[in-house]
């Protein structure tokens, strides 16, 4: 499932450097041959040429559109299904945008994500997570790429960053739009900064009180946010990209007057842009939202602190598209006894976090 492999097979078939980029590229913006922008049949050699049908088979195979629900938001919500049967989700976002997932299920267990609830099954390929991206361009035009869909890219580091790469090489996206997204790992600032493609960098903190953060975080790495926040600074001073911080809003939870004091100093003077986003309502999980003048209350409150902040719109509410909530429907009536356990909600003012 890795994007080598496929390499590997046209290289046996006698393909050259320039086949190669040439099948990679078409494949990675879902050009068809008769497309008008890539290259006709008859422009690769006779050996590879007999192996494409077979060959365009196998990637179109690696992701498969299992249903679709578009929400009234612009959005839309892909349930894919990959070879072996397992399935992600995709999401096409407004103005091009789509965010694609790195792995099935998720280890961090994040106590808002229903993803989280059902742990990690597998890993997926770096063929498996641009074949996402090629899904999606048959449905509309796609300009940027978002790692934050199901799973924790840097779980997954290896298979993420080649997607990265070729995506940014042959896939006609660029460098600062595709955004790494994860809870915070220590390699990830240093791998990242390695490649000949440097993504932007979204860290998804949810609340600035580290031991909350440990609750509503379980198993994501422990390190204060103090610390994430330098690393993450560190990075985007090195590529020019502003940190994008992500902070899923849950009622009574990491939306007080205490937070908005600790936000306020914690990123003071940083090259960051502040994500408030509404909790995106899943059935069985025990939070709400804030209202809606609660939340602009504390973006605007933010904002007269000096912290560039956006309140963001939480895809799909209207088609309970919460990340995991569709494989979770899905799993559900292919295996209808089968349960899920739920987490109990962090109360107000107890050491809970948030999630991705």
């Amino acid at each position: 499932m890795k994007i080598e492999h496929w390499v590997s097979q046209l290289r046996a078939a006698g393909a050259k450097p320039v086949h190669e980029d040439v099948l990679l590229r078409m494949w990675a913006r879902a050009l068809g041959p008769d497309s008008g922008h890539g290259r006709p049949d008859d422009f690769f050699p006779v050996r590879v040429r007999t192996r494409l049908p077979a060959l365009r088979e196998s990637l179109a195979g690696l992701a498969r559109l299992a249903s679709r629900h578009p929400g009234a938001d612009g959005s839309e919500r892909l349930l894919v299904q990959l070879a072996d049967g397992q399935m992600v989700e995709s999401v096409l976002l407004p103005r091009g945008g789509l965010c694609v997932s790195t792995q099935v299920g998720c280890a961090v267990a994040c106590r808002f994500c229903m993803t989280g609830q059902g742990g990690l099954q597998r890993q997926l390929g770096s063929a498996e997570i641009v074949a996402q991206v090629a899904l999606a361009r048959t449905l509309r035009a796609v300009r940027k790429v978002v790692f934050m869909g199901m799973g924790e890219p840097a779980h997954n580091l290896d298979n993420v960053l080649e997607a990265i790469d070729l995506l940014g090489s042959h896939g006609a996206i660029g460098h600062k739009e595709l955004v790494f997204s994860t809870v915070g790992d220590a390699r990830v600032f240093e791998r990242l900064r390695e490649g000949p493609v440097r993504p932007a960098l979204a860290l998804s903190l949810h609340t600035t009180r580290h031991a909350l953060r440990r609750t509503l975080l379980p198993n994501a790495p422990d390190i204060p946010p103090e610390e994430l926040i330098a690393l993450a600074e560190a990075y985007a001073r090195d590529t020019g990209y502003p940190v994008q911080l992500q902070w899923t809003l849950l009622a009574g939870v990491n939306d007080g007057p205490d937070e908005i004091d600790a936000l306020a100093r914690l990123l003071a003077g940083k090259y960051m842009v502040l994500n408030l986003i509404p909790f995106n309502r899943v059935e069985g999980l025990p939070y709400t939202r804030p209202d809606a003048d609660a939340t602009a209350a504390m973006s605007l409150a933010l904002y007269r602190r000096g912290i560039l902040t956006k309140l963001r719109d939480s895809a799909g509410q209207d088609v309970e598209g919460g990340c995991g909530q569709l494989r979770a429907r899905a799993e559900a009536l292919r295996r209808p006894r089968r349960t899920i356990p739920l987490a109990a909600a962090p109360q107000a003012g107890e050491s809970a976090a948030s999630d991705r």
